[in-house]
């Protein structure tokens, strides 16, 4: 979207939630090893990179493990207002910056043949919360409050932020 030349490196962090570990925390701390991760590899590099889940009254819902899953969290998430939270960070010769963006978003009621045929397509399987709203999830949603990009994937305006700290 940006038009930057970028590369992808996969880090190689322990994804597993801690005990108690509230859901910013989370994801704040798992975007800050994986940019940690990656930049201890690539020296000189600058390192972006950025981790999102969805929260329903508390309950963390990650990526959906297979299509059950994935039909069972829609079905909890719809008709409800839930948070999609998405930490970024930014690395570089062992400097770190992070934000963290929360956007409220509302799903329709939705029949169970509805999420059915929506899981069939394959798109919520690797997506925390089990939808996307950039593609075949965009009909469903009746409410988003505060940063679309964050939904879709990564949230510009946390990613500025953390970008700030390059020009001081």
């Amino acid at each position: 979207m940006l038009g930057l030349p970028f590369r992808a490196v996969a880090p190689e962090v322990d994804e597993s939630r801690h005990a108690s570990e509230q859901p910013e925390a989370l994801v704040t701390r798992l975007a800050c090893d994986k940019a940690r991760a990656v930049a201890a590899r690539e020296p000189g590099a600058l390192v972006l990179a950025a981790d999102t889940t969805v929260v329903l009254r508390g309950r963390v819902f990650e990526k959906p493990a297979d299509a059950a899953e994935a039909v069972d969290m829609l079905r909890r998430l719809q008709g409800r207002k839930h948070q999609v939270l998405t930490a970024v960070a930014v690395a570089q010769d062992g400097r770190l910056e992070h934000a963290l963006d929360v956007t409220d978003v509302t799903f329709r009621k939705l029949s169970d043949a509805t999420i059915e045929e929506y899981v069939a397509t394959g798109e919520p399987l690797d997506k925390a919360g089990a939808y996307a709203i950039q593609e075949e999830g965009d009909p469903y949603l009746t409410v988003v409050e505060g940063s679309v990009s964050n939904v879709i994937g990564l949230p510009m305006e946390s990613l500025a932020k953390a970008f700030a700290w390059l020009s001081k």
